[in-house]
């Protein structure tokens, strides 16, 4: 009962992921109406070929010279137009299936990063690309391919077998002799190629992931002699996935060998009741040619539509895996008119900050991270938070930023005049940020400013490269500006790094500026000409740094220290 029970349910998931891929079908009705049409078209020539083939053979067979001709001419024209059909429906799924893949590529890229984050990082990143790409790619070539597909397949077995019937029924009860086998092994099948499918997708994102970490830490497996440690274990990942590929192999193999061993028997007990029929005079060689024919092309449509299983199959759990990333709770910009409104009107008296009882705890988590906290900040204060590592100063940045929701109370922004909007992803306008790990694009070192203000003027980005104490590495760079960051800034040191990341954040010119220890790998003179720099920038600026170093304390207004209880007390320096 379990296990029928299991089979139910499977086959209920498998029918929801497809109305997920209906979706797109629909989108692109037209265009795939278009290709069903064309094959539809197709099919009734290769019939009607087979069909004035025999009318040819029984003409020339009884030296009916007055049809011979036409029928002649027919069949060939019937063959010709059939390749033109063809030629037409392949370049058409070329076009159609490029554009889309890039749109459903698009539209659920979109959905990734629109995704909430909490939500979304529990992902390894080669995960979601293995999605982004294999997944997709499966899911796209099926949109186009797999029903018009069943659809012409359908119209082809139905169609070949409606003219055996017309001609002898005998012959088309034994072209579907192997219709039972399939409809009893299909629970087999599909529970099989499911666990398959999902296991092989799996591993596939298990390559990835280990692939892009790999790249990404290449200097520290290096720097600690890992080399051989990583490239074994990689050969392991490589080999369960070589495990699993086989296994389905065998079973597909197996699967396909019985199909077709089927297939030979139904074909030659076919051609043997033609033969027998046929010495028996009950039907002309042109019927026998046509049997011949017709009962191939039953085989080969039947076969064709059983491997439409596993495709489908397969599809559906490529479909799945796109679902469990594109339906995440999405982040809603529901406050954007009102905070432009703010931003507009208090552009030059800028905004203050109100925690008010605040209490953050991460998803799953036992303890809070904060607990019960209220403070302000004015405009034109540079905060400080600092305590040990991992007790929450990255975190209260996060949830500024409206990354994460507050677990309970308020994160205010309000104007000098009472104005007021509580913290969320719409408030994000409010703020430039410079992360802890110094987030830096390849492209040039121009591409990765003006990425966060695509119109800055000449004049604006060397402004920032002057207050965040740049100008000195970007005149000694040969392309200056124009100079290519490698990925992960590998050709430039960490402070550089800092430095460019700090210059992107006030080339924004925000409200307020959210520093994650972006000072660490500075020296103490250039950490305090760009502290400066940042000051004097905008007098209405709130700055908030979280830092380990003592020497940037004489710089902050204020200073609050984080505690391990989630609390977060201001003290006096």
């Amino acid at each position: 009962m379990k296990r029928n029970s299991d089979y139910r349910n499977l086959l209920r998931n498998m029918a929801v992921e497809w109305v997920y891929i209906f979706y797109y079908v629909k989108k692109y009705k037209i265009a795939l109406f278009l290709y069903i049409l064309l094959g539809l078209v197709a099919t009734a020539m290769s019939l009607g070929g087979s069909v004035a083939a025999k009318h040819l053979i029984d003409a020339v067979i009884n030296k009916s010279n007055d049809t011979i001709l036409f029928l002649a001419v027919l069949t060939v024209g019937l063959a010709v137009f059939q390749q033109v059909f063809q030629a037409i429906s392949s370049y058409i799924t070329s076009v159609v299936s490029s554009r889309i893949s890039n749109e459903i590529r698009e539209d659920i890229y979109t959905k990734i990063l629109n995704a909430q984050w909490e939500e979304i990082s529990s992902y390894h990143s080669g995960d979601i690309l293995n999605r982004l790409e294999t997944d997709v790619k499966v899911v796209s070539n099926a949109v186009i391919g797999f029903i018009p597909n069943a659809i012409t397949r359908l119209a082809q077995f139905f169609g070949a077998l409606i003219i055996v019937l017309y001609y002898d029924k005998t012959m088309a009860l034994i072209a579907l002799m192997s219709a039972p086998f399939l409809f009893f092994s299909s629970k087999i099948l599909v529970k099989t190629i499911r666990k398959y499918s999902q296991k092989s997708r799996e591993i596939n994102g298990e390559i990835l992931s280990y692939s892009e970490e790999s790249a990404q830490n290449l200097l520290t497996i290096k720097a600690f002699g890992l080399t051989k440690d990583y490239i074994d274990k990689f050969k392991l990942v490589l080999e369960d996935y070589r495990d699993t590929k086989l296994a389905y192999d065998k079973f597909s193999i197996l699967m396909t060998m019985i199909l077709s061993l089927i297939g030979l028997v139904v074909s030659y007990c076919c051609y043997g009741w033609g033969v027998y029929r046929l010495w028996q005079g009950m039907i002309t060689f042109g019927t026998m040619t046509l049997f011949i024919q017709l009962s191939g092309m039953l085989t080969s449509s039947f076969n064709s539509l059983a491997s439409l299983v596993p495709m489908a199959v397969s599809t559906a759990t490529s479909a799945g895996r796109i679902m469990e990333i594109t339906e995440l709770p999405k982040e809603l910009d529901v406050d954007s008119e009102k905070v432009n409104e703010i931003l507009e009107k208090a552009k030059d008296s800028g905004v203050s900050i109100n925690f008010d009882n605040v209490t953050f705890k991460y998803k799953d988590a036992e303890n809070n991270v904060i607990e019960k906290t209220t403070f302000k900040i004015n405009p034109g204060e540079t905060v400080a938070l600092v305590g040990p590592s991992g007790e929450g100063k990255t975190t209260i940045l996060k949830l500024l930023l409206g990354i994460m929701p507050v677990t309970d109370g308020e994160i205010i922004i309000e104007t000098p005049e009472g104005e007021k909007v509580l913290v969320s992803n719409s408030t994000r306008r409010f703020y430039s940020y410079v992360p802890q790990t110094t987030d830096i694009f390849s492209g040039t070192i121009r591409e990765n400013l003006i990425a966060v203000k695509p119109d800055a003027t000449d004049d604006e980005l060397q402004e920032v490269i002057r207050l965040s104490s740049l100008e000195k590495l970007v005149s000694s760079l040969p392309k200056g500006i124009e100079t290519i960051v490698n990925e992960q800034g590998g050709n430039f040191s960490q402070g550089q790094l800092q430095r460019i990341a700090i210059a992107r954040a006030l080339l924004k010119d925000s409200m307020i500026l959210l520093m994650d220890e972006a000072t660490s790998a500075l020296d103490a003179e250039t950490e305090k000409a760009v502290l400066q720099g940042i000051m004097k920038s905008n007098p209405s600026k709130i700055c908030i740094i979280t830092t380990h170093r003592e020497s940037m304390l004489k710089h902050c207004d204020r200073v609050f220290t984080v505690e391990s209880d989630g609390g977060i007390i201001e003290i006096t320096c």
